[in-house]
């Protein structure tokens, strides 16, 4: 017990960034009641305790669906500034001192909710959590992969006027039967541009789509990326070019991905000298933000202490912050650890 008490603490003390972050998938059920009430939206809940119960599913599906209903109360921009101010305060709390969250456009804009509306109430909240607490944000726009590539060029213009608000690009939602080179032109677009590229890619879908992701369409990151272990030589090249695989074992065991958290490939990555992170996906849904996401899986796997302070470097190291930034939050690891 003593053991595991220290280790929350170093947990604690240790400076994080977060790169997997869905800011949609922050929406706590006390919040999105609120928000209802507020813009006079009906919910199928009558109760804070029946939204609560709804928030457990099986599998990626069923979260979709429920994720993409609770977004119906988000309607202004307060709205968004509020979802996005919430999650910082809860960030900072874990000691997140840098996150780079993902935010999706698409299933806003769809439903009738103005870009700016949505972009411009999250990055006011962004700027008040890099001025009151200390945590710098970066915006990732993301496209649903379950909608078609033009789409997404449909969405690379209308965002156009935000386009250096934003660090990179991300490819979320549905995996299974939409690879990545069914985007490919639209990332590489998107690369000419000058954006970063991440996609999800391995978390349901096969190893081949964290190999298209990689090889051919050329991300600079892999989020979830679990299934590449099926893989040696993937897990060569992933070792070789230090692409960052930003795990989120919390949501894996929640969407069924794996069925204890005993095997979250965690340590095994880091074990192969993986640039492997610990993040939270979506935090209200799956059960703890990213310090819960550090304990729970020290826990299970039975990882050192060296390895937490591993895995808090690497959440740096695999950010898109400068290099001087990243230097600065290194030598911050070193001096909680004294």
């Amino acid at each position: 017990m003593a053991g595991r008490a220290s280790q929350s603490e170093l947990i604690r003390r240790l400076p994080k960034a977060e790169l997997h972050l869905h800011i949609e998938g922050s929406f706590e059920p006390e919040l999105m009641m609120a928000l209802a009430e507020r813009n006079r939206i009906t919910l199928p809940f009558r109760t804070l305790e029946d939204a609560r119960a709804a928030y457990n599913f099986s599998n990626l599906q069923e979260f979709l669906d429920l994720y993409y209903q609770g977004m119906q109360v988000l309607r202004t921009e307060e709205d968004f500034f509020d979802l996005t101010w919430a999650y910082l305060q809860r960030a900072a709390a874990d000691n997140v001192r840098h996150v780079e969250m993902f935010y999706d456009p698409q299933a806003h804009t769809e439903r009738g909710v103005p870009f700016d509306v949505v972009t411009d109430g999250i990055l006011a909240a962004i700027k008040k959590g890099e001025r009151e607490l200390g945590v710098t944000g970066y915006l990732i726009m993301s496209f649903l992969r379950h909608l078609s590539e033009q789409d997404g060029f449909d969405l690379l213009v209308e965002s156009e006027r935000w386009h250096d608000r934003f660090v990179g690009v991300g490819l979320d939602s549905s995996e299974v039967g939409h690879p990545p080179l069914k985007f490919e032109r639209l990332y590489q677009r998107c690369r000419e541009m000058g954006f970063k590229l991440c996609m999800h890619a391995g978390e349901e879908g096969p190893p081949a789509y964290v190999r298209e992701a990689l090889l051919d369409i050329g991300v600079d990151r892999i989020d979830h990326g679990n299934r590449s272990m099926e893989d040696p030589a993937l897990i060569e090249i992933l070792r070789d070019t230090q692409t960052p695989l930003t795990n989120c074992p919390l949501s894996n065991l929640s969407l069924c991905v794996i069925d204890d958290l005993k095997k979250s490939p965690v340590k095994a990555q880091l074990e192969l000298g993986l640039l492997v992170t610990v993040n939270s996906d979506d935090p209200a849904y799956f059960g703890g933000y990213i310090g819960r996401n550090y304990e729970q899986t020290a826990e299970a796997l039975e990882l050192s202490d060296a390895q937490l302070i591993q895995l808090a470097r690497n959440s740096f190291t695999g950010s898109f912050l400068q290099e001087a930034e990243k230097q600065r939050h290194l030598a911050a690891i070193d001096a909680a650890i004294g």
